[in-house]
């Protein structure tokens, strides 16, 4: 009788269909459950998606992008979210989405924090006696508006500026600059010329901010009534080609940016 040769397969071995194995109905409800909790932390403690709907953030954050906002990063003191992932303070520069009365809630950038002196001369922003650095910024062309771009202003010129604002931040103004109050925070857009913010309805408390937006996970594209120096993948294509009429409804370069 033949021994089969060391590393070759028998007959019987070759005969043998190979079996997989199927998940029983538990294990496949288990599966899932483990799923759908997974799915529910993350959305309750650390991602949530949001539409950026407006211009006030361009270019950082344009009209039809889709984020996914950290909401544990902010999380307040003595909440669950901080005993399982990592924390800090809100930082000057923060991008940062707030709880706000109409619409219940935006996204600006935090450019000061509380116990600076903060003062806007012709759009641009000083911080306790300096020249505050913003690459970020976008001067989009608009009408001269004196409270806008000088800002704690003396005379009340916009109608836009919630008059209740305007009185408390007469009462905060030293020397021509804006004290923010502890547990406050000053916002402003990015697009400035083109962003109702803490110049026109005052401070953000810092309970009211939630989340810091990550990363965007899609961007569809959608014309811009304010940016004039869009980027090329930001307009909708006017090529004939099917390839280019198929694609041209994303922004494709800007999923998976990181936002900063």
């Amino acid at each position: 009788m033949s021994i089969p040769e060391q590393g070759s397969v028998s007959d019987a071995q070759q005969a043998s269909p190979m079996r997989l194995h199927l998940p029983t109905v538990p294990e496949a409800l288990a599966s899932l459950l483990r799923t759908v909790v997974v799915a529910l932390f993350l959305l309750t403690f650390v991602l949530q998606p949001y539409l950026i709907p407006s211009e006030s953030m361009e270019r950082t954050l344009l009209v039809g992008d889709f984020l996914l906002v950290n909401k544990q990063v902010y999380a307040p003191p003595g909440s669950m979210a901080r005993l399982l992932m990592p924390y800090r303070e809100v930082e000057r520069g923060d991008i940062v989405f707030f709880y706000h009365p109409h619409p219940p809630f935006l996204v600006k950038r935090v450019v000061g924090i509380p116990g600076d002196r903060l003062r806007i001369e012709d759009g641009r922003v000083t911080v306790n006696g300096a020249p505050l650095d913003e690459p970020y910024a976008a001067f989009e062309p608009a009408a001269r508006n004196l409270f806008r771009d000088d800002f704690p202003a003396r005379v009340y010129t916009d109608p836009a500026v919630d008059p209740t604002w305007w009185k408390q931040m007469q009462g905060l103004t030293r020397n021509g600059e804006l004290v923010v109050p502890a547990g406050q925070y000053f916002v402003l857009g990015d697009n400035r010329n083109h962003s109702t913010d803490s110049r026109f309805w005052g401070f953000v408390p810092r309970q009211a901010i939630v989340a810091r937006p990550l990363v965007i996970y899609f961007s569809l594209a959608r014309p811009s009534t304010t940016d004039v120096q869009q980027a090329a993948d930001d307009k909708l294509g006017h090529d004939r080609e099917l390839s280019a009429r198929l694609t041209g409804f994303a922004r494709w370069k800007r999923i998976f940016h990181v936002v900063h």
